[in-house]
């Protein structure tokens, strides 16, 4: 073939350019394939994390009413500082923490970027970064991005943490650790004792907490969000995250919040200021509002979703599902065994086809394949959407 052929060729039948992958263990998430295949199926989605409900109107309207004020360009890099003055002012009342709204609040384009951010901003080639597992499955990529070891250390059997294992896996190297309470997948939330072994643990080192608290609202019968943010030996070294998205039923909006020192916060806005600069003026000013105006939007959280909760188990008590605890988030955990000796995902394709309920295996949260013969159903629906899911699952 002569040169003058090979041009032509080449310019009919273009190649992209070969890529060696920066993620190349990283596919679809199972999220992404569980609700398509709810959607096939005609199956009721309880596996993706979302609600099937609207926020309060109150909420958009503040938001239309920003728009309308004018507030349509850029905010300030660090996110609109009355709605970061009102975050300090709630952090403070919860937690009795003080936090600069100036230098060390941060609104982000919600967790999932925050939780990047952060990883990028701290963790440098070869650094290890200890992550508790089952984890959410943004962990361990955004520690791969940045160049570093993730570190997997393994709840106990109860999803509790386990502070023998993550002793020893502290090395001179460990650079990072990401927690997260209320759980995610388990549905279980950290006590003020492990909080206080956490920071007695990490005292000696220079280690960086990364706290994702996007949860925080969702904790049941009477029990408390301990918040990295109210212990002082964890707050000094800790990236709080947290979420308006699942607060105030709003996953779309993407939005975020971190509150850190000022020292960690400069390292933060570093990498934020070039990977989103900053997030949607109006919904940050319609939040800020909103968050002001209507805290019993967040303080009553928590029994919103202890009922739904409630209902939820109530309806699965008579199949053969047995019911993990659930003391935070809204997600509820159930050991198909008794049901069952299909592995997870195929179980979850099982109960998507069959059953006409999609759910989210546990597996999917483990590095390597753990099989518990368990799956996650998100509780987050009208009551309408449980009741008609509990019908279908009662066959079980």
């Amino acid at each position: 073939m002569s040169a003058v052929q090979h041009s032509r060729t080449a310019a009919e039948h273009p190649v992209s350019p070969a890529l060696r992958s920066r993620l190349p263990q990283v596919g679809t998430t199972i999220f992404t394939v569980m609700s398509a295949l709810a959607q096939q199926c005609g199956a009721i989605n309880l596996g993706q994390g979302f609600p099937d409900f609207d926020p309060d109107p109150k909420l958009p309207e503040a938001v239309n009413t920003a728009m309308r004020a004018g507030h349509n360009q850029y905010p300030p890099m660090a996110g609109v500082p009355l709605l970061r003055e009102a975050l300090a002012e709630k952090i403070e009342a919860l937690h009795g923490a003080a936090y600069d709204p100036g230098e060390e609040i941060t609104i982000t384009a919600g967790a999932t970027q925050a939780l990047l951010t952060a990883v990028l901003a701290v963790v440098h080639p070869g650094d290890e970064v200890i992550v508790l597992t089952p984890a959410y499955d943004s962990y361990a990529p955004a520690i791969a991005l940045a160049g570093g070891v993730a570190r997997f250390v393994p709840l106990d059997a109860h999803y509790r943490p386990d502070f023998d294992a993550i002793a020893a896996a502290i090395t001179p190297r460990t650079r990072a650790m990401l927690v997260n309470s209320p759980h995610n997948p388990s549905g279980r939330v950290w006590t003020a004792q492990d909080m206080q072994r956490l920071g007695a643990l990490l005292a000696p080192t220079d280690i960086v907490l990364i706290s994702d608290e996007v949860y925080e609202h969702m904790v049941f019968d009477g029990a408390t969000h301990h918040s990295a943010a109210a212990y002082p030996q964890l707050a000094a070294r800790s990236f709080v995250v947290s979420s308006f998205g699942k607060t105030y039923h709003v996953t779309g909006w993407k939005v975020g919040m971190v509150a850190a020192p000022r020292e960690l916060t400069r390292e933060f806005r570093k990498v934020h200021q070039f990977n989103v600069f900053t997030v949607n003026t109006p919904m940050q000013h319609g939040l800020a509002h909103y968050l002001r105006t209507q805290p019993e939007a967040h303080l009553n959280l928590p029994a919103f979703y202890q009922a739904k909760r409630d209902r939820f188990r109530a309806g699965l008590a008579s199949t053969r599902l047995r019911l993990l605890p659930c003391e935070g988030t809204y997600f509820q955990c159930a050991d198909y065994g008794a049901v069952s000796d299909l592995p997870e995902a195929a179980f979850c394709e099982w109960l998507t086809r069959e059953v006409g309920v999609a759910a989210i295996p546990l597996s999917a949260f483990h590095p390597d394949p753990v099989e518990r013969s368990t799956v996650r159903f998100c509780f987050a629906k009208r009551e309408a959407t449980l009741d008609a899911a509990l019908e279908r699952l009662a066959r079980l």
